[in-house]
């Protein structure tokens, strides 16, 4: 099931789109203001987002600026204004798509679906990064076409940054994410990863140094291209 996040301060809105959408198989998480959307986006499992522009404190340009600082979900901006210069401004600051109210449920649907697609096939495939393959189909990694072993929760963690590139991690956020729960798990859990994950890639030439970084109590952070690195 896929999940929409949708994004309205009006609660009619945010009804009416959850009774077009619901029927489809889709499950709808519905957030009444920019700050509930970010909390919502940075807790992950969120396929797609249909951002309302005119929302009062943060504006849907503003949400939408925010979100591509961490995040590349697909984002659809609903808006009453049908003004080129609104639809410019929007792909411009990382939207994918752009639908004018009042819309047809069966062309919303559409975009929704095209955008899905489309998503579907950028993520298929390995990842990879200056050498380094990242395979979520076969839970492999490997540098320069030769396996690295790690464990389970160090796959997960290197998939994280790589898709996440300068996006602070905070410990709590990394075990949530990767753990699910904190049941027995503490933050030296985290710490011991990323020192084994460090010491694996390192041994085996990766030049992991200058891409993952500990942010100083608060988490790490994945830089995918250093300058200090290069002088």
């Amino acid at each position: 099931m896929k999940t929409i996040l949708l994004v309205d301060d009006e609660t009619r809105m945010l009804d009416l789109l959850d009774l077009y959408l619901s029927p489809y198989g889709y499950k709808c998480l519905k957030a009444e203001s920019g700050k509930r959307a970010l909390t919502f986006l940075e807790r992950g499992n969120v396929d797609i987002v249909l951002l309302d522009v005119m929302m009062p404190e943060m504006d849907g340009w503003g949400i939408c600026r925010k979100i591509r600082e961490f995040s590349n979900v697909p984002i659809i901006m609903l808006t009453a204004r049908d003004q080129t210069v609104d639809v410019i401004k929007g792909l411009k600051y990382g939207a994918d798509d752009y639908v004018t109210k009042p819309f047809h449920e069966a062309e919303l649907q559409a975009r929704i679906e095209a955008l899905l697609r489309r998503a579907h096939t950028d993520n298929d495939g390995p990842f990879i990064f200056n050498g380094l393959e990242w395979n979520e189909e076969s839970v492999q990694l490997k540098y320069h076409d030769k396996p690295i072993l790690i464990t389970p929760k160090e796959f997960a963690l290197i998939g994280l940054f790589l898709r996440n590139p300068n996006r602070v991690f905070s410990r709590d956020h990394l075990l949530s994410s990767i753990w699910s729960q904190k049941t027995n798990i503490d933050d030296r859990t985290i710490d011991s990863h990323i020192r084994n994950l460090r010491e694996k890639l390192r041994n085996e030439g990766f030049p992991i140094d200058n891409h993952l970084f500990t942010v100083w109590g608060i988490g790490y952070k994945w830089i995918p291209d250093n300058p200090a690195a290069k002088s």
